[in-house]
């Protein structure tokens, strides 16, 4: 089968399609031909050598993907049948023709959806799902501060924080993607290239701040995030895209709040993400039909062929997506 591949660890022009050996279910997994996968942050640590895979996952890159149900293993419990419409939250490999996927890891596709539409969900809407209530345990009329507003997550959060009844409040980094937010239901947003966004979050929310802050960027903002952080708030990290060094006295801003620092990576947490998967089937798949209220959709900024992989590695690297990247593989 064909396969996004690197050689070594570096830039995008490192990538290039290689065959490879199309992988066997093993005990309780499917097998699965993939129509589309999606690209995330995590396969641009991975090709720079900086996020490997864990253990016994496969090193081809790609976290998610769509596609129909190709062979099952054994030991599959009769739950999937060859041909079903399937999307997947991965350990690793969706950037390939075939991947393999525990049962339990499979979603359905939702009706009237589109491969290319649902490769565009598994990571980021069970990330912001985790996040939100795993993690953060949100609750009605509570309001939540989303950095990456415009990203894959930030514009999955913004619409599972209107599903829970509570306020969703976003950063971003042009007046483009702050667009795209307040359509996607973001109830404010700020630049923060050019405006403190702790004080305007600070003004919105009458001086109460946020509840709960989701927060992949790190080091640059944590004295504003502190600023606007609620008493008795929750600061969720998940992701470093500005470093890990705080330079202050965050312990004690931290205290004078008695708020709470969580920390959060989902390809690490295996043993949750069945449970993860299902509850999200359950409690929020069901939205994404078409004729619901609220009516959820996943956002896709643009669509690639495998062979233009590096191309797509290029324009996130460069923050240029509002929502998901999608790499379509070959018919």
């Amino acid at each position: 089968m064909l396969a996004a591949y690197f050689d070594s660890p570096g830039g995008p022009e490192n990538l290039y399609v290689k065959e490879v050996m199309k992988p066997h279910p093993g005990e309780g997994e499917v097998l699965v031909k993939v129509s589309a996968s999606a690209l995330n942050r995590a396969d641009l640590l991975q090709r720079r050598g900086k996020y490997p895979p864990p253990k016994g996952a496969s090193d081809i890159l790609g976290l998610e993907a769509a596609g129909s149900v190709a062979e099952l293993g054994p030991g599959c419990k009769g739950r999937w049948k060859i041909g079903d419409a399937v999307m997947a939250l991965l350990s690793g490999g969706g950037q390939a023709e075939y991947v393999t996927v525990p049962e339990g890891y499979l979603m359905p596709i939702p009706n009237d959806m589109t491969f290319i539409q649902a490769a565009a969900i598994p990571e980021a809407w069970l990330t912001a799902f985790q996040l939100l209530h795993f993690v953060g345990k949100i609750q009605k009329g509570e309001s939540v501060l989303i950095h990456a507003g415009a990203s894959g997550v930030g514009t999955a959060a913004i619409q599972l924080v209107r599903l829970a009844k509570a306020i969703p409040i976003v950063t971003a980094g042009t007046q483009e993607k702050l667009k795209a937010t307040a359509n996607a239901g973001a109830a404010a947003g700020f630049n923060y290239k050019n405006e403190d966004f702790s004080e305007k979050v600070l003004a919105f929310t009458q001086g109460a701040g946020v509840d709960i802050i989701l927060d992949c960027v790190g080091g640059s903002h944590w004295e504003k995030n502190l600023n606007c952080l609620s008493t008795d708030g929750r600061w969720i990290i998940y992701g470093l895209l500005s470093g890990g060094e705080v330079h202050g006295d965050l312990f004690a801003r931290l205290l004078s709040k008695r708020g709470s620092i969580h920390t959060s990576l989902l390809r690490s947490r295996d043993k949750e993400a069945e449970r993860l998967v299902k509850t999200f089937t359950e409690d929020v798949l069901p939205y994404f039909s078409r004729g619901t209220s609220p009516h959820l959709q996943p956002f896709v900024d643009s669509v690639y062929p495998l062979h233009r992989i590096a191309e797509a590695h290029r324009i996130m690297e460069e923050n240029k997506n509002i929502g998901k990247i999608v790499i379509e593989m070959p018919a």
